[in-house]
């Protein structure tokens, strides 16, 4: 079995100068702030407390004016207004919430999320010709349509008005829609840079609400929808995503939504104690998984129904799409090695094509890929005609600049640095793989491609006591852009070790300095189980296990190697 080696790295302590800045806080927590770069006091109590950036003004945003002075002449008109989401969460989510805001003011409006299989993602002319005979007059996109040149000019041709909100990277020019709202503007001016989709939306509902009512004050009770949306698309939880996430974490803790509450009792989650982990691991794979096997406009009917007995409907379904689609990214997963990895050799990208891949799970076997080996993955749906595919990759490696260079093969690209998808042409296939492999080799070939793991100190056990737990709870909502806190600790005998899980795929062991004596889980690192070492390092989070009501302290290894001298 072929395994990443990583490296660790753990920052310098504190200087003199913050040691006395932050004496205030208890050292461990001292110490996790210093390394996110809170070296005041002042610093550290606006990040602990999660303020609201000083400049959060919706209308500083371009565009934002114009779409909310249509929205309102639709409003006052009894003009049809079509929210056109995306079908991952983030859109579904986003679509919600526009949905729910311009209902607010009594809009006559209604949702449009095209289906994955049969539309691919983003605007599509038969969509937009569809919702002009059904009697449209506005659309507005969530989630996408920053890149819909052709269908922005189609809809302009329709007599549709188009607003678009959306917040991936812009290409070399803008769609010619009534609006586009979108942060990552070059020439926008809104300081938060890294919302979600979702975020986008929000923004503009909180205009509408503003320009509406007369009142600044936000819309709170859509909150719980921003969270939902921002933690899933992996936006950053740092500035107003954290604020965002946070006061939407609350929300959800008191949230009257009976689709959530149900999918909540599903996922095991608490609702009184939320996190954005329970959301990133929980609550945002299953309401991925509608969009991934059939269509996501069950998700957002779990989202807005107040009927418990649909709501409990709609739940189980998604629980077992969940399952499904888990059991179909193992079988991508698996063909993906087997295609393109050797025991001497892993390619500096991943790249697999098949008719028989899922189109709605060939991110996810790209992500774990990624994860796995890391290297930029490419997997793809072949059919006859065309070839649509997903992207993740590595820090090294900016993915949708690698596919802007190959913009010529592509019927249509988009995405962040990370994450990215496509459409070519079949023909173009092999030109495409060609190509972009000959990108891959000249940014990675002379590195060292393996992940830096940077942990917050090294302890001992002993300083792991349960307050320390509720120092790590200043920090959420923790996640991409903001990461737990990571400990490490060396030389720590194993003691009673098992494989758990599927195929035995987790390792689940104590540990122990000769005093102190943890339980630890290593998820995906069963392979350990065959030649652990007496002695351990670990990498490691320090986390409350709840288990069939019971609560132990636990660390959750991220990585392990075996101590010096071992």
């Amino acid at each position: 079995m072929h395994v990443v080696t990583k490296r660790w790295q753990v920052p310098p302590r504190l200087t003199p100068e913050a040691e006395r800045a932050l004496r205030g806080y208890p050292p461990i927590l001292g110490q996790i702030l210093y390394n996110r770069g809170y070296a005041t006091h002042e610093a550290a109590q606006k990040y602990l407390e999660a303020h609201p950036p000083s400049v959060t003004d919706p209308f500083r945003m371009l565009h934002v004016d114009t779409a909310v002075r249509r929205l309102i002449e639709a409003i006052r008109e009894r003009q049809k207004i079509v929210v056109y989401g995306d079908y991952d969460v983030d859109g579904v989510t986003g679509a919600a919430l526009l949905v729910q805001a311009l209902e607010a003011w009594d809009a006559q409006v209604s949702v449009y999320i095209p289906n994955r299989f049969d539309e691919g993602y983003g605007l599509n002319t038969e969509a937009l010709t569809f919702l002009k005979e059904e009697g449209a007059q506005v659309v507005v996109t969530v989630d996408c349509g920053v890149r819909s040149f052709a269908e922005a000019d189609y809809a302009r041709d329709l007599g549709l008005d188009l607003i678009v909100t959306d917040h991936h990277h812009p290409g070399d020019r803008l769609p010619s829609a009534l609006a586009v709202i979108n942060p990552k503007r070059t020439d926008d001016p809104y300081p938060e840079k890294d919302l979600a989709g979702v975020g986008v939306a929000y923004k503009l509902a909180c205009a509408l609400y503003e320009r509406m009512s007369g009142d600044r004050q936000q819309p709170k009770h859509l909150l719980d929808l921003v969270a939902l949306g921002t933690v899933a698309d992996l936006a950053p939880l740092v500035n107003e995503n954290r604020y965002l996430v946070r006061a939407g974490l609350q929300q959800m803790g008191t949230t009257h939504r009976e689709g959530l509450l149900s999918l909540m009792r599903v996922a095991g989650v608490m609702s009184h104690r939320v996190t954005a982990r329970d959301i990133g691991f929980a609550l945002g794979p299953r309401l991925n998984a509608a969009g991934r096997l059939d269509s996501a406009i069950a998700a957002y009917e779990l989202l807005i129904t107040d009927d418990l007995t649909i709501a409990g409907r709609i739940t189980q379904r998604l629980d077992a799409q969940n399952r499904e689609r888990q059991e179909i990214t193992r079988q991508i997963q698996t063909q993906v090695e087997e295609q393109t990895i050797t025991e001497d050799e892993v390619p500096l990208l991943l790249f697999a094509a098949d008719p028989d891949f899922s189109l709605g799970v060939v991110g996810l076997a790209a992500s774990r890929l990624a994860e796995k080996y890391y290297r930029p993955a490419i997997v793809a749906q072949q059919m006859e005609e065309y070839v649509r595919g997903s992207c993740r990759s590595i820090p090294e490696f900016h993915i949708t600049k690698a596919l802007d260079e190959c913009s010529d093969l592509l019927i249509h690209h988009g995405g962040h640095a990370a994450a990215a998808g496509f459409t070519l042409h079949a023909h173009d296939l092999e030109a495409f793989c060609r190509r972009v492999g000959e990108i891959a080799k000249a940014e990675l070939a002379t590195l060292d491609l393996r992940p830096t793991l940077t942990a917050d100190a090294e302890v001992a056990l002993k300083d792991l006591k349960p307050e320390v737990l509720e120092y790590l709870s200043w920090l959420e909502p923790t996640g991409y852009g903001n990461p737990e806190a990571v400990f490490v600790t060396r030389d720590l005998k194993v003691g009673q070790a098992r494989q758990v899980g599927n195929e035995g795929k987790h390792l689940k062991f104590t540990l122990s300095d000769g005093w102190v004596t943890f339980d630890a889980i290593a998820f995906r690192q069963g392979h350990w189980y065959e030649n652990l070492p007496d002695k351990v390092d670990v990498l490691y989070t320090f986390e409350l296990n709840v288990y069939n009501g019971y609560e132990t302290l636990q660390l959750n290894v991220r990585d392990i190697k075996a101590a010096a001298g071992e």
